[in-house]
């Protein structure tokens, strides 16, 4: 099953790198990075409590930018640990999640010089139950060469019937014009 799902962000991948053709004329761009992060939720469990818990995640992203104003991207989140939660269903059901990866489609429109608005919606895959999820996202980027950025990210997943998280992270990001 999770060959499946992964199959359609290597297809969309695949197809991005194939326009590449066009790109210096046209304004397009893409952009592939990673962040450090940490993945914060409000209805974690530890020890038969509900507590906040904080993970250590990852973030790996591409984006294809058609212009300077609007893109589409694949963002994945993995968070590299552990842990259970409580599902937001009202009956105190626990959900354990191990290593879950996160890859969602993102919709990315800059405003400013520095800021980008996410949004997308995606899958949180994991050994034992798969989630749909919707995220939003906002990212403050500062150029440190043509090639090279550094920014700085606060999204909010929105995981149906299941549990809701926000990701703070920084990140480093090579531009390809």
């Amino acid at each position: 099953m999770k060959m499946k799902i992964l199959f359609v962000p290597l297809v969309f991948l695949l197809f991005v790198f194939n326009v590449r053709s066009q790109e210096e004329e046209s304004g397009r761009f893409q952009r592939l990075g990673i962040s450090l992060s940490h993945a914060n939720i409000s209805s974690g469990l530890k020890d038969a409590e509900n507590k906040w818990i904080s993970l250590p995640a990852w973030g790996i992203d591409y984006d294809y930018w058609f212009n300077e104003k609007w893109g589409l991207g694949m963002h994945v989140d993995i968070i590299v640990e552990k842990f259970t939660v409580e599902e937001n269903l009202g009956d105190d059901s626990a959900l354990e999640r191990s290593f879950p990866i996160a890859p969602a489609i993102m919709g990315l429109h800059k405003f400013g010089r520095h800021h980008t608005l996410m949004f997308g919606a995606g899958v949180e895959l994991e050994k034992e139950e798969n989630l749909f999820l919707n995220r939003l996202g906002y990212e403050y980027g500062l150029e440190i060469s043509e090639k090279w950025e550094v920014g700085f990210s606060l999204n909010y997943d929105f995981r149906w019937n299941a549990y809701d998280s926000y990701i703070i992270g920084i990140g480093v990001s090579r531009v390809f014009r």
